[in-house]
C-alpha cells in the first residue's frame, strides 16, 4: 500500500495538481501496480479517464493485471485517439524500440511519421507521434508496461548524481525490492544517533505534510525530473516551495514503537518511476 500512496501522490505533484480533479492526467508517469488494484481504481485516483489510461496500455488487460507491472500515465499533452496517430512525450529511458514496442508498431513507422527525428537523441519531454500498429504486435510479444519485474534497473538520466545517503550513521534494513507478498517496497533505513533526515541531492520541496500511514512526508524535486521521497517523519523541517541544498535537514525519523528504531522509509523516482536508490546514491 505504501507505493499505492506515495506513487499517486508523486504523479499529483507533477502534475501541478493537489487533488484528484483533474480530468487528463498531468506530466507523463508511470505507476506500479500493487495487490488488489484495478486499472479502473487506477484511473480514478490518478483523476484521468478509464479509457485513456487504457489506449495508453495497449498491451494490458484490465482484467488480467500482475503485480509489479507498469502502468503509462498519460501526460496532458500526449493523446490517444480511438483510431489515428499517438501523440507521445518521450520520458527517460525511452528508445525507439521501447516506444514502438509498447504501442504495437515499428521504430520505422515512428521514424516515419517524424520529420528529421534522431533516433538516437531522443529528448525527455520531445513529443513524437505514433501510428497506430497491429494490435497483435503488443499482444503476442509482450510491451514495456507489461513487464513482471518491478521497476527494472534501468539508465537514469546523464549527469546525475551521486547522491547522499539521507541519514548519518545508518544502517539499511530493507533493500529495495519485492517483498514476501510479490508487493514492491521501498528502501527502509535506520537511523543511527542522529535521527533528522537531510536532504540527498539540491532540490525544491514539492510536499511537506503528512500521509495516511505514512506519518510525516516530505518530497523534493530535483533535476532531470527526479524526485526523492523521505516518509516516516514525526517532525519536519521544511515547507512547500522551499528550496534544499545536499544536507538540508528535511524531517526527524519518528520512532517505531515495536522495534525502537528511527526507520526512515525512502524512496526516489525518475520521473515519478520509483527506481532503486542504490543506482544513484555514493
Amino acid at each position: 500500500m505504501y507505493y499505492r500512496f506515495l506513487t499517486l501522490l508523486v504523479f499529483l505533484l507533477l502534475a501541478g495538481c493537489a487533488g484528484h480533479g483533474m480530468s487528463g492526467g498531468g506530466e507523463a508517469g508511470y505507476i506500479t501496480v500493487q495487490r488488489g488494484d484495478t486499472m479502473s481504481a487506477i484511473a480514478r485516483q490518478a483523476g484521468i479517464p478509464l479509457l485513456r489510461l487504457q489506449r495508453f496500455n495497449p498491451g494490458i488487460r484490465a482484467n488480467d493485471m500482475r503485480i509489479g507491472q507498469q502502468l503509462m500515465l498519460p501526460g496532458r499533452n500526449e493523446r490517444a485517439p480511438g483510431s489515428g496517430q499517438y501523440r507521445y512525450s518521450v520520458r527517460s529511458g525511452d528508445t525507439l524500440n521501447r516506444i514502438a514496442s509498447h504501442f504495437g508498431t515499428s521504430s520505422s513507422r515512428i521514424t516515419a511519421a517524424n520529420r528529421g527525428l534522431a533516433p538516437n537523441r531522443l529528448r525527455i519531454g520531445q513529443l513524437l507521434t505514433v501510428p497506430v500498429g497491429s494490435a497483435s504486435a503488443s499482444r503476442s510479444t509482450g510491451t514495456a508496461g507489461a513487464r513482471t519485474t518491478p521497476a527494472p534497473a534501468r539508465a537514469l538520466p546523464s549527469g546525475v548524481g551521486p547522491w547522499s545517503w539521507p541519514l548519518r550513521g545508518a544502517q539499511v534494513q530493507r533493500e529495495f525490492g519485492m517483498d514476501s507478498r510479490n508487493a514492491l517496497q521501498p528502501m527502509l533505513i535506520s537511523a543511527g544517533n542522529d535521527h533528522t533526515a537531510r536532504a540527498a541531492a539540491p532540490g525544491t520541496v514539492r510536499f511537506a505534510g503528512t500521509m495516511r500511514q505514512l506519518g510525516g512526508v516530505v518530497i523534493v524535486h530535483h533535476d532531470k525530473n527526479l524526485q526523492s521521497v523521505y516518509a516516516q517523519c514525526d517532525s519536519i523541517n521544511v515547507s512547500n516551495g522551499q528550496h534544499v541544498s545536499t544536507g538540508t535537514p528535511v524531517c526527524e525519523v519518528r520512532r517505531d514503537s515495536g522495534t525502537g528504531r528511527h526507520d526512515l522509509l525512502f524512496d526516489t523516482r525518475n520521473a515519478g518511476r520509483p527506481f532503486n536508490p542504490r543506482q544513484i546514491m555514493r
